[in-house]
C-alpha cells in the first residue's frame, strides 16, 4: 500500500514534469525564450522563425521523395535503365530566412517607379510556413488602395511600421498607404478583413515582435498575436483565434515576417 510520503512523492514528481513541458499551442522555442521546449503528449514543437516556436497537435513527421534518373546507354544494352533512389528526409529545425528574388519595378501613382531593391528604412514581408512559404505582402493593385494579398515577389511591397501603422511605401512624390483592419460588431468573427488605404487604420495597432508581424486591439483577447490567415485569392485576414485550430473553411493559418537585405535568388 502507498504511503502518504510516497503520494506526496508522486504529486511532486508530477508537477515537475507538468512544469518541464509546454502545453497546446503554447511557445516552446524562440531566442530570448527561457521556458519549457518540449511539448505534452501529442503535441510537438515546430519552428516558425529564429523568434518563435509553438506546440501544435502531431507528431513531426518524415517525408520520403522517390527520384528516377537513367543510367547512361552501354553497348551491350539498347536502352537506357531506370535507377530509383528514395531519400528520407526530417523537417527542418528551422525555416529559411534567406531572400527571394524579385524581377519587376511596380510603378505607384503619377508614374513614380518603386525600386525592386529594398529602399533603406523599408522591409519586405513575407510569410514562413507552407502553403505559403516564402510568398510576400503586397497591395492588389499593385502600388494601390485595395486588398491585401499574400502572393508572387515578383510584385512584392515594401513596409515598416510607423506609430503603430503598417505602411505601405510607395516613393517618395506618392503618398504611403496604411493596412486598415476591420471592426466587427461581433468580437467572437473568427478572421477580420483587412485592406490597404491612404487613411490609417484606426482600429487596432501594429508591431513588430522580433520580425514577426503582430496586430492586437484592447477589445479582442487574441491567444497569438502574430496568426494570420491566408484566404480564397491569397488574401490577408487577421486570425483572432488560435494558431493552427478550427482554421476556417478555405483558410491557411499563417504567420509573417519582415526581412532587410539583397534580394539574391534562393
Amino acid at each position: 500500500m502507498r504511503t502518504s510520503s510516497s503520494l506526496s512523492m508522486l504529486a511532486a514528481a508530477a508537477a515537475v514534469t507538468a512544469q518541464s513541458t509546454a502545453g497546446p499551442y503554447d511557445q516552446c522555442g524562440g531566442v530570448g525564450f527561457a521556458g519549457p521546449t518540449t511539448c505534452r503528449s501529442g503535441y510537438y514543437c515546430m519552428t516558425y522563425n529564429p523568434y518563435y516556436a509553438q506546440c501544435i497537435p502531431g507528431t513531426a513527421t518524415t517525408t520520403t521523395i522517390t527520384t528516377t534518373t537513367t543510367a547512361a546507354r552501354t553497348s551491350s544494352s539498347s536502352s537506357p535503365s531506370p535507377i530509383t533512389t528514395t531519400t528520407t528526409t526530417s523537417p527542418p529545425a528551422t525555416l529559411s530566412t534567406r531572400t527571394s528574388s524579385t524581377t519587376t519595378t511596380p510603378t505607384a501613382p503619377g508614374g513614380v517607379t518603386v525600386p525592386s531593391t529594398l529602399v533603406s528604412g523599408w522591409y519586405w514581408i513575407r510569410a514562413v510556413a507552407p502553403p505559403n512559404y516564402h510568398l510576400y505582402l503586397q497591395s492588389s493593385p499593385s502600388l494601390s488602395p485595395g486588398t491585401p494579398l499574400i502572393t508572387s515577389g515578383s510584385s512584392a511591397g515594401q513596409f515598416n511600421i510607423i506609430d503603430g501603422q503598417l505602411v505601405h511605401y510607395r516613393g517618395t512624390s506618392a503618398s504611403p498607404l496604411y493596412m486598415n483592419v476591420e471592426n466587427p460588431s461581433d468580437k467572437t468573427q473568427r478572421k477580420l478583413r483587412t485592406w490597404f488605404a491612404e487613411t490609417k487604420n484606426s482600429y487596432g495597432a501594429f508591431a513588430f515582435q522580433g520580425d514577426t508581424l503582430t496586430w492586437s486591439v484592447s477589445d479582442i483577447a487574441r491567444p497569438n498575436t502574430a496568426a494570420w490567415l491566408v484566404c480564397e485569392g491569397q488574401q490577408l485576414f487577421v486570425n483572432t483565434g488560435a494558431y493552427l485550430y478550427n482554421t476556417p473553411t478555405g483558410c491557411a493559418d499563417q504567420t509573417i515576417h519582415s526581412y532587410g537585405g539583397s534580394t539574391a535568388d534562393l
